[in-house]
């Protein structure tokens, strides 16, 4: 609709160009479509690229420290733990369902043990079985972290807003400006109408 509309804009411009009716502020207005849709199409996608490229590296940059961080363990579970906590959250608890909270034996990456409660993706969970879990190097549990596809997709979505925003302020900052105008139009005509409405219908009559 936006491109429909800088389009028209331009033919509008073109017709303008020699029109004896043609007013100042018609032809700024013409010309502010043609400048906005420029920035739409040509800054607009480029200010995207250059934001999904940042948020690229830094997200890549994360994925790697966090790979270096942190390690994949395999625990032994000790007994099940007594009770659950309550989660409001319906998403969470979903995945709660499908996880168990047990007392677990794990080796930190140093070499020493470490024991403590933790969820365990096991449904049935059973002193003796295995599960793994992510911790840091003193053996704290930490979570999963950040793979490759997910940051790309992070940055590829950071891009896109970008873009969409840069669209959208640059369209909202023409449409005041054409409002500001509209309004100093209405302004200057009332005021002429002021200034010629006692004299009006009287030229000509003798009066």
């Amino acid at each position: 609709m936006r491109a429909i509309g800088g389009l028209r804009a331009c033919g509008g411009l073109w017709r303008w160009r020699r029109n004896p009716l043609r007013r100042t502020t018609d032809l700024v207005e013409a010309w502010l479509a043609f400048a906005a849709l420029a920035l739409i199409l040509l800054a607009a996608p480029l200010i995207g690229v250059l934001v999904g490229t940042a948020a690229q590296d830094a997200l890549q940059q994360a994925v790697r420290k966090q790979h270096k961080a942190r390690h994949l363990v395999t625990a032994t579970v000790v007994k099940k733990a007594d009770g659950s906590p309550l989660d409001p959250d319906p998403e969470t608890a979903t995945t709660r369902d499908r996880q168990s909270r047990v007392v677990a034996d794990w080796t930190v990456p140093d070499g020493s043990d470490r024991q403590g409660t933790v969820m365990a993706n096991l449904k049935e969970p059973k002193p003796g079985d295995h599960f793994t879990l992510w911790t840091d190097a003193q053996g704290r549990i930490t979570g999963r972290p950040l793979d490759t596809a997910t940051a790309t997709t992070h940055a590829v979505l950071a891009g896109f807003g970008a873009t969409v925003l840069t669209a959208g302020l640059v369209e909202g900052g023409r449409r005041l400006i054409v409002w500001r105008m509209v309004r100093l139009r209405y302004t200057r005509w009332d005021h002429a109408w002021d200034k010629a409405g006692p004299d009006w219908g009287r030229t000509g009559t003798g009066s």
